[in-house]
């Protein structure tokens, strides 16, 4: 890889914006970064090549990032939010009980197999999507509560289950080497929320935000990459490391500026490169050229839709705040990036899946705009 490889990817990352800037289609970010990583990877160009080491590290840096964000998203200093995981407890139950079932049917018709593994991509949700779809929309009564707290259980159920159904042979090591990781950030949040309560803290915080230090960010930072070190060293996948970190800074808080910092990190380089290399693994030509690829794509699409609709009847949720919880990203991308190196999935199979989660992602768009034009209003 040289800087004219890394120039490339930043330009493809570009996609991205330009195809979001538009009024009157809405195409989410994400959309652009794989469009753009199709054009210049396996499917298109072949100019990126997914597999050169130094792409590849930064692609699993950009990976821990992404989940990094994916648990910063995670409402955990809300005051609203034990109301929400009450109100959101039960669709979210509906559709981790219904995943697996689920799951299997999308085998079946796909003629797939891994049953498992689907049945946790049709249970996760987005945190980071729904959360700001509804700030977008300027949701917030009990609706809003309900689909807060079923993407919330959602996603840390499912993140934490991806390790375990990806490499079932591997289910102990991988246990010990996420309790391992856990038992570092709990560690750190233990040491940092003490640390918090002391006023040279608060001066030393106030001097970094004067002159400009971003202490909080490198220490977001260096906790991000030592547990990351320490999930790889145990054997476990660096989505724990990045998830934990986020979700210790949502637990502790921080000044606005260290999300506007991460956001500007992560959003501005690393995320897009990983979604760009991720769009350049992937071979958008077998889903057309196999039945069997191209059904699971439409089941994939299909069954998350179904099942969340069916949540949100037996929780008694509104149509439209069924269809805001089917987007999802994260799991999806995590599922795709960890199985493909070991080809526990087929690179068909990894476009199948990112194209259905996208398609989930628009649609969860389209119904926060219906909600937002007043069929679903805030406080109903």
């Amino acid at each position: 890889m040289d800087f004219g490889v890394l120039a490339l990817i930043v330009l493809a990352g570009l996609m991205g914006p330009l195809l979001g800037a538009g009024r009157t289609v809405f195409v989410p970010v994400v959309v652009g970064e794989i469009l753009a990583g199709l054009v210049v990877g396996r499917t298109g160009l072949d100019a990126v090549d997914p597999g050169d080491p130094t792409v590849r590290f930064l692609s699993d840096v950009g990976f821990a990032m992404l989940m990094f964000t994916v648990g910063a998203h995670m409402p955990l200093r809300d005051p609203r939010l034990p109301a929400a995981l009450r109100s959101g407890a039960v669709a979210a139950g509906v559709v981790l009980l219904l995943g697996p079932p689920a799951g299997a049917v999308a085998a079946w018709f796909a003629g797939t197999g891994d049953a498992a593994i689907y049945a946790v991509i049709l249970g996760s949700g987005s945190a980071a999507a729904v959360l700001t779809m509804l700030a977008e929309a300027r949701l917030t009564g009990p609706p809003a509560l309900t689909v807060i707290g079923q993407v919330t259980i959602a996603d840390v159920v499912t993140v934490l289950a991806i390790p375990l159904v990806l490499q079932p042979d591997r289910v102990a090591n991988a246990a010990r080497g996420g309790a391992l990781v856990a038992a570092g950030a709990g560690a750190v949040y233990a040491v940092a929320h003490r640390l918090y309560r002391e006023g040279w803290t608060h001066r030393l915080r106030r001097r970094s935000k004067q002159r400009r230090w971003a202490l909080d960010l490198r220490l977001s930072l260096l906790v991000l990459f030592t547990l990351a070190w320490l999930a790889q060293a145990s054997g476990t996948s660096v989505l724990i490391a990045g998830f934990g970190t986020g979700l210790l800074v949502a637990a502790l808080g921080g000044p606005d500026r260290l999300f506007t910092q991460v956001r500007g990190l992560a959003d501005g380089f690393f995320v897009p490169l990983f979604f760009v290399v991720l769009g350049a693994r992937l071979e958008l030509g077998a889903v057309i050229e196999h039945p069997s690829i191209l059904r699971l794509t439409i089941a994939l699409l299909a069954l998350n839709i179904a099942v969340h609709l069916l949540a949100a009847g037996l929780s008694r949720q509104r149509a439209s705040a069924a269809m805001i919880a089917t987007a999802q990203l994260g799991v999806p991308a995590a599922v795709v990036t960890l199985a493909l190196p070991d080809r526990v999935l087929s690179e068909a199979q990894g476009a199948a899946v990112m194209i259905a989660a996208l398609g989930t992602a628009l649609l969860a768009r389209e119904a926060r705009l219906l909600a937002g034009g007043g069929r679903y209003t805030g406080e109903a």
